[in-house]
């Protein structure tokens, strides 16, 4: 063609892959009268002897190829199976020595945090907002995206499973997982509870295998829960503000469920027993909240640096004008929203100081739940709801409602309402044990059979 008359290269083995490869390369360049020239080998493509050498050359470097895959493949495989650090360090996890991993930090306790905001809001772009909205980043310093959550939630290492050499490079050169024959599996430090991981990723498996999407809090309040004597569902038509049942078409206006409903909740009383346990419980809480705060003051601290630094570098003509907005803008934004926890991991550390104070101020807000119900939002009254019901079964002249016993409390699923006397109340709203549970049955007098309830 003209434009060059030679290729010259290190040695064989970095020019073709295999020997068929340099051949159709070698004749290409013979009908173009270029030459190839190897730093490494000597040899002359224009003789028979030179030709054959030449093939000679190129199958021993496809044969060499193939021996350093082998070697590094069964290499490892080898580390693999001895539990050897190879390739990224999972979130929430920094390396220790060589070949070791132990827990970061700052990371693991954003990590423990994704399981509790899933089981709070059980929608992988609710915590990936949540947590992206309190400033936290990922290991590259991107944004969470609900992909990376789910990711995260379904990893056993958090429970102390590391598994290696589970997935491998796909047809188009993305991975994908191996047959899980193939994977092994190591102890890892843990950060959560088995019992944490497993509730959370039964709740995953629920959703995968039905295909469904978690129940939308802004639904109306008793939707699922709420079921005909019939045995119908009842649910909100949009052109009609009543329960209504798809089978017998038995009706009940959504405010007067509501008021049944909160009259019940004066019967919502704690143990002692359950009082001791949250005690407990919030002695954790606070612990945990105060570790909170102190590792995002950290991140605070470490993004004023960055910043600092990257006004001394414009400063002195290092970084130029048009660049600085590039690299201040992102640990910028990082820290506004850093900033804007605080005042809010202070007010929950607080809150649970206070309360944990006196059992008898906990029972008494347990108590206070019925006086202070519509001061709550919907979501907040929802959570209400699916924490201690089990079903409303509505009959011609009774409503039965099956409320669940409170177990002891967890952690990130309380929420708080600022009362009439401007302090705050917390209500903490526990997922529940299945106890035996209990039973409140309604019977309506005429006058309220009259009262036009059910239509």
């Amino acid at each position: 063609m003209g434009i060059f008359q030679v290729l010259i290269f290190s040695k064989i083995a970095r020019f073709a892959r295999n020997t068929i490869e340099l051949l159709e390369f070698a004749n290409f360049f013979k009908e173009h009268n270029a030459d190839l020239i190897s730093l490494k080998e000597s040899f002359d493509t224009s003789t028979p002897a030179g030709r054959l050498f030449f093939r000679i050359i190129s199958s021993m470097a496809e044969w060499e190829r193939e021996e350093i895959v082998d070697r590094i493949n069964t290499s490892v495989e080898t580390r693999a199976k001895m539990g050897k650090v190879m390739g990224g360090i999972p979130y929430g996890y920094q390396r220790k020595g060589k070949d070791d991993i132990e827990l970061h930090p700052e990371e693991s306790v954003v990590r423990k945090k994704i399981y509790e905001l899933y089981l709070q809001h059980q929608r992988y772009g609710t915590v990936a907002r949540i947590l992206n909205e309190e400033g936290h980043r990922t290991k590259r310093g991107k944004k969470f995206s609900d992909m990376a959550i789910k990711r995260l939630l379904k990893d056993p290492i958090t429970k102390g499973v590391r598994r290696t050499r589970f997935t491998k490079v796909g047809k188009n050169g993305q991975p994908e997982l191996r047959d899980s024959s193939e994977w092994y599996f190591h102890q890892a430090p843990k950060i959560i509870s088995e019992e944490l991981w497993q509730e959370v990723n039964d709740i995953i498996h629920k959703y995968e295998s039905t295909k469904t999407q978690p129940m939308n809090k802004k639904l109306k309040l008793f939707t699922s829960f709420l079921k005909c004597e019939c045995g119908g569902k009842m649910y909100v038509p949009s052109s009609n503000p009543k329960y209504t049942c798809k089978k017998c078409k038995r009706k009940i206006p959504t405010e007067e469920i509501e008021e049944i409903f909160k009259s019940q909740l004066k019967q919502f009383l704690l143990s002692k027993d359950d009082i001791e346990a949250y005690f407990q419980s919030s002695q954790t809480g606070i612990k945990d909240k105060e570790r909170e705060f102190n590792i995002v003051k950290e991140k605070i601290d470490k993004l004023k640096t960055k910043i600092s630094k990257l006004f001394e570098l414009h400063e002195n003509n290092q970084i130029e004008t048009e660049r600085f907005k590039e690299f201040y803008e992102e640990p910028n934004q990082q820290l506004k929203q850093l900033e804007r926890t605080i005042p809010t991991l202070e007010s929950e550390i607080k809150i649970l100081q206070e309360h944990v104070k006196s059992s008898d101020y906990i029972l008494n807000e347990a108590k206070s739940l019925y006086d202070n119900w519509d001061k709550l939002s919907n979501e907040e009254k929802r959570n209400v709801v699916e924490t201690i019901t089990k079903d409303i079964i509505v009959g011609d002249q009774e409503v039965l409602i099956n409320l669940y016993s409170l177990s002891p409390p967890k952690k990130n699923t309380s929420f708080s309402k600022l009362i009439a006397n401007g302090q705050h109340g917390l209500y903490t709203m526990l997922p529940t044990v299945f106890y035996p549970n209990t039973s409140i049955k309604l019977i309506l007098s005429e006058s309220e059979l009259n009262s036009n309830i059910f239509i």
